[in-house]
């Protein structure tokens, strides 16, 4: 038997339910405009005016430059936005959501590594209407996340959505860390660094620079929770221990030869360590050579990876990065074919293993002005100085350096950057990024080490020497004779920068 709806019973159905249905769908929206509007209220505009030191002139300090961020109140009063947002600022400034008044803020924490920082505004009230947000989990491979911010090309609040498409370690844009990152399929602006990455009203991530060299787009990179807890976590005492390191360094054991010439069985896997530095946790423990089967509860996989989840793999250098200084690191390996376990201390990082220091900030650079000529340790800082091109157009000779590890015996390298032409140093007028190895026959230890050699001087001349055997020559009283009126000629307002020398 069929029944035939009529047109009056069509009617008469809408009529009953077409009220239920719309009273949902206005429920459904009321709600999540309040959702909005509340985490719209937790996010902050950031102004800031950065004064970044000249690395080719560095008692001198760049044009000041204003540019803005975004950040977002989290529990205690902090505003958690980048690194990058607040680095070498001079000013810093944070107005609140559709609030035209400016409040001066500053700096309480900064992890320049995992490009995150903690501010805060002083005036009394400014956070009395703010909501703090919790701190989420990671959500999970294909989920939609809303991306908050104050975006470049307007002053209100931006809202997007994107899909989490891949999660692992990445090289951090801001110091060149290789932490833990998100990646989403939205496209992130300048002006949304700083926002906050919002997954059912809670903050699973915030936004950061991507380091994709401009080859990909409407691609958006963020740092996740459990990179955002840890410099949470590091903050509370107020001193920087920042992400721990062992002292090792490994390359992976794809090849099956490689891990049978090591004494892997088919069904073992790991990473092979072929550094170990003086000094370091693992130094007396581990061997080059060995292993590394586990840390903690990771297995490492043949290319070294750790799995997360089911669906999330990333390097093992991440079962580190969760701990703090000081704490204990559990260690399986394989020694020749011979199981072992050892428990390494966390300790804090070196600012490099490199004999190039990694890039620094809210620091003035070093230097040190002798017969005219500028010399300064070498570091990311100055090769950056070259441009955002810097790996082409920076001196070969100073790329190269970054490759070599560093020593007790010769933990960084001084540059003879330019010659500011004098009597004094005629013949060398046109000597350029020149690295020195040593002065007068003693090896060069660091930039420190290096001046102390010139200041306390007794021999006749100075002779600088480079590992190929090129030697810049200078006479020591002429150097010391001609400073005061090299200085006047060239406007420099020290012979050397402040601390240089411990009094």
């Amino acid at each position: 038997m069929r029944f035939r709806i009529t047109k009056t019973v069509k009617q008469l159905l809408a009529n009953i339910l077409l009220p239920g249905l719309l009273a949902s769908v206005s429920l459904s929206a009321l709600a999540q405009n309040t959702e909005i509007r509340e985490i719209e209220s937790s996010v902050i505009k950031i102004y800031t005016t950065q004064s970044a030191p000249d690395y080719f002139t560095p008692w001198r300090l760049l044009t000041p430059r204003q540019s803005s961020g975004s950040g977002s109140v989290i529990a205690g009063n902090q505003i958690l936005t980048n690194a990058h947002v607040v680095a070498d600022a001079s000013y810093l400034q944070a107005q609140k959501h559709n609030d035209p008044r400016r409040y001066q803020a500053r700096v309480t924490f900064i992890s320049h590594e995992a490009d995150l920082a903690l501010i805060t505004v002083d005036e009394p009230g400014f956070f009395s209407d703010l909501k703090a947000l919790s701190i989420g989990d990671l959500p999970d491979p294909l989920q939609e996340v809303s991306v908050y911010g104050f975006p470049i090309g307007g002053k209100s609040l931006s809202i997007t959505k994107g899909i989490l498409s891949r999660v692992e370690q990445q090289v951090y844009a801001h110091a060149g860390s290789y932490l833990l990152a998100g990646q989403i399929d939205a496209a992130i602006n300048p002006g949304n660094s700083g926002g906050p990455v919002i997954v059912d009203r809670q903050l699973v991530g915030v936004v950061m620079q991507a380091n994709s060299g401009g080859r990909a787009e409407n691609l958006g990179y963020f740092v996740p929770p459990s990179m955002i807890r840890h410099v949470l976590d590091d903050s509370l005492d107020g001193v920087h221990d920042g992400f721990p390191d062992l002292g090792f360094r490994t390359q992976t054991l794809d090849s099956p030869s490689a891990k049978a010439a090591y004494g892997l069985d088919e069904d073992q896997n790991g990473v092979l360590i072929i550094k170990i530095f003086d000094g370091s946790p693992a130094q007396g423990i581990l061997q080059e050579n060995d292993v590394i089967l586990q840390i903690d509860e990771f297995d490492i996989a043949e290319d070294g990876s750790i799995k997360l989840s089911e669906d999330v793999l990333t390097d093992y250098k991440h079962a580190i990065d969760l701990h703090h200084v000081g704490e204990s690191v559990a260690i399986s390996y394989s020694r020749g074919g011979r199981p072992g376990t050892a428990t390494l201390e966390a300790r804090q990082a070196r600012d490099s293993y490199s004999l190039v220091t990694g890039e620094q900030f809210d620091k003035l650079p070093e230097y040190y002005i002798y017969g005219g000529i500028l010399f300064v340790p070498l570091n990311m800082n100055l090769i950056k100085r070259w441009g955002n091109d810097w790996s082409r157009t920076a001196p070969v000779s100073l790329l190269q350096a970054r490759n070599e590890w560093s020593s007790p015996d010769r933990r960084q390298l001084v540059v003879a950057q330019q010659v500011m032409a004098s009597d004094v140093n005629l013949g060398y007028h046109d000597w350029r990024n020149w690295l020195v190895d040593s002065v007068n026959g003693v090896q060069i230890q660091d930039f420190a080490h290096f001046a102390e050699l010139i200041k306390r001087n007794q021999q006749d001349n100075i002779v600088l020497e480079n590992s190929t055997g090129y030697q810049l020559v200078i006479n020591h009283q002429a150097a010391i004779a001609s400073e005061a009126e090299i200085l006047s000629r060239y406007r420099i307002p020290a012979a050397y920068s402040a601390g240089l020398f411990e009094e």
